[in-house]
């Protein structure tokens, strides 16, 4: 490799190194329960998934269950006491962890829902306190800086559809980086 192409080729192995680091924090930057999108009448396995984004421990994580879901157990997680949130007939409404939760580092908090019978779509409202007393309410709009979660409910054909053009993007999104490194790497033939 002649050393006139090895800046070049540093400069693009460093900006896909940084686009690879960007994506995971654009994705997971935020309180999200998973999955997405779910079946109706289905017993789901829903999983809270919150990142610590500052440079304090996450000391308390709740979560608001919504009224067209019922809740029905959870998973224990080690490192975090629950407090199981119920109303005056004893249905499930909330639940709120505690533990310590470092910098940089995600948890995540299994629960298990039963979904509504129809089509609907479920908002998970997470509140989220640091140990320097900050709280961060995942309750916005979408698009908005603090969004709140939400989980689609649709027949099997809408979720086979919604998990087909997931996995489609994320592989076009591969086979272009790919490419891409491949047309960058390759040598220059001089004029």
């Amino acid at each position: 490799m002649r050393l006139a192409a090895r800046p070049r080729l540093a400069a693009v192995l460093s900006l896909a190194a940084v686009s690879l680091l960007a994506v995971p924090g654009t994705l997971f930057g935020h309180a999200v329960v998973y999955p997405k999108v779910s079946a109706p009448g289905a017993y789901e396995r829903y999983v809270l998934r919150v990142p610590n984004e500052k440079d304090v421990a996450t000391t308390r994580i709740e979560i608001r269950f919504p009224a067209n879901a019922r809740v029905t157990s959870f998973s224990d997680v080690p490192g975090w006491q629950l407090e199981v949130v119920t109303d005056s007939a004893k249905r499930i409404v909330g639940a709120v962890w505690t533990g310590t939760l470092a910098p940089q580092r995600f948890v995540e908090l299994p629960f298990v829902a039963v979904n509504p019978k129809d089509a609907d779509a479920l908002a998970w409202p997470t509140f989220q306190t640091y140990a320097d007393g900050q709280r961060v309410e995942w309750t916005g709009a979408e698009g908005s800086k603090t969004p709140v979660s939400s989980t689609t409910i649709a027949k099997a054909d809408v979720t086979r559809r919604a998990g087909f053009v997931t996995t489609t993007v994320a592989w076009a999104a591969l086979v272009l980086s790919f490419l891409s490194l491949g047309l960058a790497m390759r040598p220059r033939t001089e004029r």
